[in-house]
């Protein structure tokens, strides 16, 4: 059964590319675009100590709901592969056990809730408002800073978490949600539009 726009259950990217037939290339095609666009909103940073503001936060939860629940998670899967393999996709252009492990490590783990979160809040329609796009967003972020704090504070103590790994983050991630908020929903208008 095909879905329509109208479906609660569509994602934008299902819509727009329906899996009719090769899913497994299809799939292994989105992953792989998707883990270059997270390589390159990693380099589009902030170097603050010890952990960088990056656009990566944005990718990761922008390819959640563009992509859905399973899709998102495994595509942020590939791109910490990658970098565990020692490619250059993490800030700075780095890549490594010693990244992934770093004080960025809880960050970067999070990142694989935080896209199955937010694509599954997308499959049951919250990426089509701009409220609810915004809230997915907002618990989108809450989830990938849990392990993210958990992991800075074993490593340098709570007050260190707090001041370093989230307060200055803060202001940078209400502009990504509004960005992500104006972005989705004009994106499914446009998809109504032209389908």
């Amino acid at each position: 059964m095909a879905m329509t726009t109208d479906s609660p259950q569509a994602t934008l990217i299902g819509t727009l590319w329906p899996a009719r037939s090769a899913p497994a290339l299809r799939w292994g095609l989105l992953m792989l675009l998707g883990s270059l666009f997270l390589a390159v909103c990693a380099q589009v940073y902030v170097p603050l100590q010890p952990v960088p503001i990056t656009m990566q936060t944005f990718g990761v939860l922008l390819l959640g709901m563009v992509f859905g629940a399973r899709l998102g998670a495994a595509t942020v899967a590939l791109y910490l592969l990658e970098g565990a393999a020692g490619l250059p996709v993490f800030a700075g252009m780095t890549g490594g056990l010693p990244v992934l492990f770093g004080p960025t490590g809880g960050y970067l783990f999070g990142f694989i809730i935080a896209a199955w979160l937010v694509g599954s809040l997308a499959e049951r329609g919250w990426d089509r408002g701009v409220l609810t796009t915004a809230l997915a967003m907002l618990f989108g972020n809450i989830v990938l800073y849990v392990p993210g704090l958990i992991w800075l504070a074993n490593l340098f103590g709570a007050q260190v978490a707090i001041a370093h790994g989230l307060a200055p983050f803060i202001l940078g991630d209400v502009l990504k949600i509004a960005l992500a908020a104006g972005l989705l929903p004009s994106a499914w208008w446009l998809t109504r539009r032209m389908l």
